[in-house]
């Protein structure tokens, strides 16, 4: 039995603990919302935060993130509302197939709690291998520069 705080909440999940993360949240507790791509943390679609941090679930086994802070793209909804990325990412029309758009919004949620004004270096640096088939870079950039300037504008307020 391991013991993981996700989202918040304090859970015990029995499973294996060379089990990656992402088969972890997404068999046994029913958190689909991070994807499996790759499986080698080559495109960025399983990223979830840990203690913070940009990690990609696919290669993370379970024993390493025991006792951590998780979240998932599920816990960036607060109280029913998404997030101001999410809302940005819905009002740029950014997804087309959508299968990557949660690794992706979770990079850009570290990128803009660490760099609430992103230069183009950082927002490159910080989407470096996360991978759209559909190609909507530009829009995911769009959406990433609306969100840096609500932010900024909650922030004013």
């Amino acid at each position: 039995m391991t013991k993981l705080t996700i989202n918040g909440e304090l859970l015990t999940v029995d499973a294996d603990e060379e089990t990656p993360l992402l088969w972890v949240l997404r068999d046994h507790l029913q958190l689909t919302g991070t994807k499996f791509g790759c499986g080698i943390a080559q495109c960025g679609a399983c990223t979830v935060h840990v203690d913070g941090q940009p990690t990609r679930s696919c290669v993370t086994p379970l024993a390493t993130v025991a006792g951590r802070s998780i979240n998932t793209i599920e816990g960036e909804r607060n109280e029913g509302q998404f997030s101001v990325i999410q809302q940005a990412w819905l009002d740029v029309d950014v997804a087309q197939c959508g299968y990557c758009q949660s690794g992706q919004i979770m990079a850009a949620t570290a990128l803009l709690r660490d760099h609430p004004n992103p230069t183009d270096e950082q927002i490159s640096n910080a989407m470096a291998g996360h991978v759209c088939r559909c190609g909507t870079y530009p829009r995911i950039r769009k959406a990433i520069a609306l969100a840096a300037t609500r932010l900024s504008d909650e922030v004013k307020s």
